[in-house]
């Protein structure tokens, strides 16, 4: 898995790379298995004491040297790590201040009345499964605000199941957000198992059909930089099947 990682993007400060879904952004302290992380020290060893780590209640520690935020494990596409200190904290401040742009490429289930819209809806923990978030009536504990903006790229028909291509750009960070947002609205993203698994799951999708497609930061100079993630197999496949072109 680790051998499918391409780099998309390096200068002396920052790395950007294009994640292949099933591979761990960083240990979670229960599983063993290898990470975004553990690429990270291997390819770049003074990465090692850049960021911050993760403190666990059993008293270990989590070390995720140069991770500045994260993608779930199905989930494709770009990330960012910094190489320095400085550059982590500069990268940190801008997910803070939530100027940094990301936009994410999906397929949902249905056909939107609406083409474009804004989901504002808080996230909560769901009342039925500790895994899962919730952005409707019963969410518990802690309601965070959370905002997605989508866009309909294209429609189409796969196996006798109507699909969405979406484009899609959230300003808050929540857990699952994209996911959660969508099946709030009555359009779960194809083959996602833990919010939709009494759906059908077709195409050519084995893990939930969501790719972080591209990143707009700045570096510590200031300039802007834009980085994209190309389109993965399965996506690429599963379009031509709906006769979307990407």
């Amino acid at each position: 898995m680790k051998d499918n990682i391409h780099i998309l993007y390096e200068d002396t400060e920052v790395l950007v790379v294009d994640k292949p879904a099933g591979l761990v952004v960083h240990p979670d302290g229960r599983t063993k298995e290898p990470t975004l992380a553990d690429w990270v020290l291997e390819k770049y060893p003074a990465v090692r004491g850049v960021g911050e780590t993760i403190a666990l209640t059993n008293g270990e520690t989590i070390e995720k040297w140069g991770i500045v935020h994260r993608l779930d494990k199905e989930t494709s596409g770009v990330i960012l790590i910094a190489k320095t200190q400085e550059s982590f904290l500069n990268l940190k401040a801008q997910f803070q201040a939530r100027t940094i742009q990301k936009t994410y490429r999906t397929i949902a289930h249905g056909q939107f009345k609406e083409k474009n819209g804004t989901i504002n809806r808080p996230i909560g923990r769901s009342a039925s499964d500790f895994r899962k978030r919730s952005a409707e009536y019963g969410a518990r504990g802690d309601l965070r605000e959370a905002v997605t903006d989508y866009r309909v790229i294209g429609e189409g028909e796969v196996a006798g199941t109507k699909l969405s291509y979406l484009e899609v750009e959230p300003h808050t960070g929540r857990t699952h957000q994209i996911r959660v947002h969508l099946k709030a609205i009555s359009h779960p993203i194809l083959c996602d198992k833990l919010y939709a698994p009494r759906l059908p799951c077709v195409g050519s999708f084995g893990r939930v059909a969501l790719h972080a497609f591209s990143v707009v930061f700045r570096l510590q100079n200031g300039t802007t930089q834009r980085v994209e993630a190309p389109l993965p197999l399965d996506f690429q496949a599963t379009l031509a099947e709906l006769g979307i072109v990407c």
